[in-house]
């Protein structure tokens, strides 16, 4: 796909959601780093349902850990892999107090250090909570990326370089939220809505469906 290209879908996209932002509910980075290590395997739908039962309760490291893993416990345990995800909680809430002051660090060095946090997660936080240009890729992400020929890659690492490298600077802060939705909505696993896609015209997957004014 040439530059050319690559910079009018991410113009689509961008006149179709000008102010795109997460799906998932919080209202600082902590409640975001929370949500986000809740999410893994699960939908930000059911991580919300969760999350609004959590957060009134106990939305700082302290107050969570306050809780006990237990109690957590109690309040996500309609998520998948709960247990894990609440040692993880509250293994991240004492370090985030020992090592920081109780705060969200920005780097991704001391973000990756903390429990359940990985190279998505820091990449979510940095990009969602401190506007950094980051792109975390998802099974959405990696999908659309690959199917429309924007980023081809093996792997999420290779994607993620490759969509760092071909997003032209002005769409990169906000390309990680347009790709997602675009999976999540349009550019399904199974029976991608080609018909009603923005960018279909410009999507190099040889098996799409055309609209009949574009055949």
């Amino acid at each position: 796909m040439n530059p050319a290209k690559r910079h009018q879908i991410f113009s689509r996209l961008r006149d179709a959601n000008p102010a795109p932002t997460t799906e998932l509910h919080y209202s600082t980075p902590f409640e975001l780093l929370v949500a986000v290590v809740l999410s893994a395997q699960a939908t930000d739908v059911g991580v919300n349902k969760a999350t609004a039962r959590l957060f009134p309760v106990a939305n700082t490291p302290a107050a969570i850990l306050q809780l006990g893993e237990d109690g957590l416990k109690q309040h996500i345990k309609t998520i998948g892999l709960y247990q894990t995800k609440a040692k993880n909680v509250i293994g991240l809430c004492r370090q985030l107090l020992e090592l920081h002051g109780g705060e969200v660090p920005r780097e991704r060095d001391a973000l990756e250090a903390l429990p359940g946090v990985g190279r998505k997660t820091a990449n979510v936080v940095m990009n969602t909570a401190f506007g950094e240009a980051t792109i975390a890729v998802d099974t959405h992400i990696f999908r659309v990326s690959n199917r429309t020929g924007l980023a081809p890659g093996k792997n999420v690492r290779q994607v993620e370089d490759r969509l760092l490298k071909f997003t032209p600077e002005e769409f990169r802060r906000d390309a990680h939220h347009w790709l997602i939705l675009h999976g999540r909505y349009v550019c399904k696993a199974l029976k991608p809505e080609c018909m009603r896609c923005g960018i279909v015209d410009l999507c190099e997957y040889k098996q799409k469906r055309l609209p009949p004014e574009l055949k």
